[in-house]
């Protein structure tokens, strides 16, 4: 029986006998099932507005021994979900000034950046590289936070690979699966899912597996939803005290995997030189960007004056008279 439903039987078999402020309280659980689980009882008592004795006894009249086993319940199954709350909640009980809570987060990502490295698969890491390098077309999905990670993903591989697509744009989850509707054997889906799991990361690299295509996988170990779908799985350890994951440690996984991509690349050299020379007028101060206008003020000694700036209609005029006059004493 899941948590929601056995909370749901305890008040409906309970209901009867409720006082009115009991019966207030249990209309509220049963409308806000998540949120009361994330409440101390101080919060509940005070988003109801009852005593926090109140709020005890009430636990009671359902059969528990008090508020902490009631939310026990409560939370039941709201685990995973919950523990970036509780995390916070923690670390917000602790005094720290501005500068601590920096070096702990610095110090998490450094922690978490170790244990990913020694946790590396070399077998695994070798089969992503050429799994991706010999894909006829890369899809990268992600939604929620790992939807921008996916897009730094295709921007690394860009480079090195036939085609890179993101489907994690602003048409959703439906539209990312028209785009892997044309998925074929040759392609390549990889996947960007960490707690908390969006379901629609899983849903469509179970919609890729059963249609036969080939899911690379970068979460977060091998209890993830998404690593038994996985022909490949990359771990990144990324724990966070006041988030529920480290964007970092995948960042620098996800830099990894581009690197290695870059690596194993046939004449990376070649494609990096022609893809720099070809970005050479949107690239500021080169002489690519100067002749295709793009080229910012050039100070003191520039074109454009002593100052940089651009000469009024005025001052051209004058000039234009000066140079007739010169021209007729010569």
């Amino acid at each position: 029986m899941t948590q929601g439903h056995s909370i749901s039987d305890r008040i409906a078999r309970s209901l009867p006998t409720l006082t009115p402020a009991h019966r207030r309280m249990a209309e509220y659980v049963l409308a806000n099932l998540f949120r009361a689980a994330t409440m101390r009882i101080d919060e509940f008592a005070a988003a109801v507005e009852v005593s926090v004795a109140t709020a005890n006894r009430f636990a009671r009249a359902l059969g528990f021994d008090g508020y902490p086993q009631f939310r026990t319940e409560l939370v039941r199954g709201f685990e995973a979900t919950l523990a970036p709350v509780e995390r916070l909640r923690s670390e917000l009980e602790r005094p720290a000034t501005v500068a601590e809570v920096f070096a702990a987060s610095l110090e998490d990502a450094a922690a978490n950046a170790e244990a990913t490295r020694r946790g590396i698969d070399a077998q695994a890491c070798e089969r992503a590289v050429a799994a991706i390098l010999g894909a006829q077309r890369v899809y990268v999905a992600g939604f929620g936070a790992s939807g921008f990670l996916a897009g730094l993903l295709q921007h690394g591989l860009e480079m090195h690979c036939r085609m890179v697509t993101s489907v994690a744009g602003a048409g959703g989850a439906s539209h990312a699966a028209r785009q892997l509707f044309k998925l074929q054997p040759s392609d390549l889906l990889i996947v960007i899912a960490f707690p908390r799991y969006v379901t629609d990361s899983i849903e469509l690299a179970q919609r890729v597996k059963a249609h036969g295509g080939r899911v690379l996988a970068l979460t977060d170990g091998p209890t993830s939803p998404l690593a038994p779908l996985a022909d490949i799985a990359l771990y990144a350890q990324a724990a966070n005290r006041l988030s529920a994951n480290s964007d970092a440690t995948v960042l620098a996984l996800i830099e990894a995997l581009c690197g290695a991509v870059a690596h194993r690349a046939e004449q990376p050299v070649k494609a990096a030189a022609e893809m720099t020379e070809f970005l050479l007028p949107w690239l500021y101060g080169t002489p690519g960007a100067e002749r295709a206008g793009r080229a910012g003020p050039t100070g003191p000694t520039g074109p454009t004056g002593p100052t940089g700036a651009q000469p009024t209609e005025d001052q051209a005029a004058g000039t234009t008279r000066r140079r007739a006059s010169n021209l007729k004493k010569s």
